[in-house]
């Protein structure tokens, strides 16, 4: 915060926005002192005019409906399978938890949206993805990538026929609701 503090005066003018996202997951699950310094940031930010695009896979809190109306906030659900879930995101907080909270925040009018990456292929997990978008079907944006660097999703033959067939399954639900999506590169192939 002390960090803020020198740099936000030094900067603010250069700064469009500042993303919060899970390589420093800013809302860990289980880790309060996390989400308390997380807070502060985005309350520092906000004051200096700055928005905040915030990415989580833990629990986004409600006292984030008092900040900025211009920040976003995201969860990343790549899964209605919470056996699926706990494999794939140990120490990620339960997909109900998470959307919760998002929904919460929705229904306060913040912005909204989700990450559903990175999407696997049915021999990891079968799931229907209609499913996992009728559950987030509340959100601004939803944005859908492939799950890449796994030998299980090219052990799967149809896998570019799959997230070609899954990405054009996201922009039609899009469509049909008037949501905001992009498809991450190398999601569609030829």
């Amino acid at each position: 915060l002390e960090l803020l503090d020198k740099e936000i005066p030094r900067l603010k003018d250069k700064i469009q926005s500042v993303q919060l996202c899970f390589s420093t997951d800013p809302f860990m699950y289980q880790y309060p002192e996390i989400q308390k310094m997380s807070l502060a940031s985005i309350k520092k930010l906000n004051e200096a005019g700055i928005k905040c695009s915030v990415l989580t896979k833990g629990i986004l809190p409600i006292e984030l409906a008092e900040f900025s109306k211009e920040n976003e906030y995201g969860i990343t659900l790549i899964t209605t399978n919470e056996a699926f879930r706990k494999r794939m995101e140990p120490g990620s907080a339960p997909w109900k938890k998470r959307l919760a909270a998002l929904r919460a925040l929705h229904d306060a009018g913040c912005k909204t949206w989700v990450s559903i990456e990175p999407f696997p292929t049915p021999n990891i997990v079968r799931q229907d993805l209609q499913v996992l978008l009728e559950e987030v079907s509340f959100v601004d944006r939803i944005i859908f990538g492939r799950m890449n660097y796994s030998t299980e999703v090219t052990a799967y033959t149809q896998h570019k026929q799959f997230f070609n067939d899954r990405a054009a399954e996201v922009i039609a639900f899009c469509n049909e609701r008037g949501i905001s999506y992009h498809i991450k590169d190398g999601t569609m192939t030829e």
